[in-house]
């Protein structure tokens, strides 16, 4: 098959997470998001009926039924937004699912990014209100790079990060389910932090060691507690000493940050422990290269926070 457009979208971390409320049914978050370079690759054709079909290949994708998948519905709605013709829709995996590094998500704005070059849709605020109804991090996912996210996950805030960095992921084969791992945190609360502040400061600085100060996930401990092996996985993590480690989103998965991609390439090749090991670098997307907006949260965006 021949594809119209193709484009990459990629996975995340959350190098840090605080929960900050509840409202609407929902927990609102202040995070630090960055792009890894593990990608999906969503590959779309133009149909000339309003149908839209997604075919999805690769880690994981047997296990996505169709009334659950996020392509699908960012697809339709696209189509129902903008009144335009359908598509056929490739979805190669190479995102692990369940795992916290946002791959529903991923695919999803995608698919929004793939449709809106194909049938050159330029309304990005249009796209962006379509993203936030499918998920807490499609918008970020977007345009993806380093951004500071609040909210639901719809206030998002690129940052202008100078740096590249380098990540050792662990990927315990069980997932975390998102529910109950929000529900679990409820019953034991964390203390607010100013770790996305510290983050954010650090990425824009340039100051390792400030962000990696602020590196934090108030989901980290219901997720172990939900999850033997996230424990495990960030014990075995905090044997090679690096610079900060964390779990991602609501698990599984869980990253190591060191200050050279030759530590973190060390760290791979001597890790003997049960879970796939891979190593990422954070990146920045084209699109997200020169921010539309501070980094920082306004006064009024820090009052909702509190």
């Amino acid at each position: 098959m021949v594809f119209a457009k193709k484009v990459k979208s990629y996975a995340k971390v959350n190098l840090s997470l605080n929960v900050t409320g509840a409202a609407g049914g929902y927990h609102l978050i202040d995070s630090v998001l960055a792009s890894i370079d593990i990608y999906d690759t969503v590959c779309v054709k133009p149909r000339g009926d309003r149908l839209v079909n997604v075919y999805m290949h690769g880690l994981g994708s047997e296990n996505i039924l169709p009334e659950r998948n996020n392509a699908v519905r960012a697809g339709e709605a696209f189509v129902s937004a903008f009144s335009t013709k359908g598509a056929d829709i490739e979805i190669y995996k190479d995102i692990p699912m369940g795992a916290g590094l946002g791959g529903s998500s991923a695919d999803a704005a995608g698919v929004l990014n793939a449709m809106a070059a194909l049938y050159k849709v330029t309304d990005r605020a249009a796209l962006k209100g379509l993203a936030d109804a499918l998920g807490s991090d499609t918008g970020y996912m977007l345009g993806g790079g380093f951004a500071r996210v609040a909210g639901r996950g719809e206030r998002v805030f690129p940052i202008p990060a100078k740096e590249r960095y380098h990540l050792l992921l662990l990927l315990p084969k069980s997932g975390v389910d998102t529910a109950a791992c929000y529900k679990k945190y409820d019953e034991a609360p964390d203390e607010k932090r100013n770790d996305a502040e510290t983050c954010a400061s650090g990425l824009v600085s340039g100051d390792f060691q400030m962000l990696c100060r602020g590196v934090y996930n108030a989901l980290g401990a219901p997720a172990a507690k939900l999850n033997g092996d996230v424990q495990t996985a960030l014990d075995e993590l905090a044997k090679f000493s690096p610079a900060a480690y964390a779990v991602t989103g609501s698990g599984s998965a869980a990253f190591a940050l060191f200050e050279s991609e030759e530590l973190c390439r060390w760290a791979k090749k001597e890790y003997r422990g049960k879970f796939r090991a891979r190593v990422a670098h954070t990146v920045t997307p084209r699109a997200k290269r020169t921010p539309q907006n501070p980094f920082s949260l306004s006064e009024e965006e820090k009052k909702l926070l509190e």
